[in-house]
């Protein structure tokens, strides 16, 4: 047995990844659902460092539907991409989430934005997120705990992201 898989578990618990998530819901009681979404996810998932302000915008993709509160999260884990992945399906499940309709309303939506610095797809989950980039409602609150964070494929910001977002939905902090 080689020295390396003695050592694997002990290494696992050392190196952390970083994980910026966006939590979000339209549906029932929008900010319990975010407060119970990070109590879940510190359970099971792993540790949350920083988190954004909570922001509402209007429904984006199918617009008639009920305002989303959305937040930024940065996620300390031992998982992996496809782990964490997972873990965050479970928690939606948890929470109530049943998958109808692609941007329709939702109780709760978590989102992987950026795994470390990784670039990464499988049926299951695609790093960075494949649209951030284009919705302002991702990009502000993750900007708030990420600015400098640089996207690994566009190789800009997310602050210069956002200067360059397109997206018209107006992003509010919610109060």
């Amino acid at each position: 047995m080689s020295k390396i898989k003695i050592f694997e578990p002990f290494l696992k618990m050392i190196i952390m990844n970083q994980a910026y998530l966006l939590i979000g819901g339209n549906m029932g009681n929008r900010p319990d659902n975010l407060v119970n979404a990070k109590k879940l996810l510190e359970e099971e998932c792993g540790s949350i460092k920083k988190e954004s302000s909570i922001y509402e915008t209007a429904a984006w993709g199918i617009n008639d539907q009920p305002a989303f509160l959305n937040q930024a999260l940065l996620l300390q884990t031992n998982f992996s991409v496809t782990e964490l992945m997972t873990c965050i399906l479970n928690v939606e499940k948890q929470l109530g989430r049943i998958r109808k309709e692609k941007f329709g309303p939702r109780l709760i939506d978590i989102d992987i934005i950026f795994f470390n610095h990784e670039i990464y797809s499988d049926s299951l989950v695609t790093v960075p997120h494949p649209e951030m980039h284009k919705r302002r409602f991702v990009l502000t609150p993750l900007t708030e705990i990420a600015e400098q964070v640089i996207h690994p494929i566009l190789q800009k910001s997310c602050f210069d992201l956002l200067c360059d977002c397109e997206d018209e939905l107006i992003v509010k902090k919610f109060s």
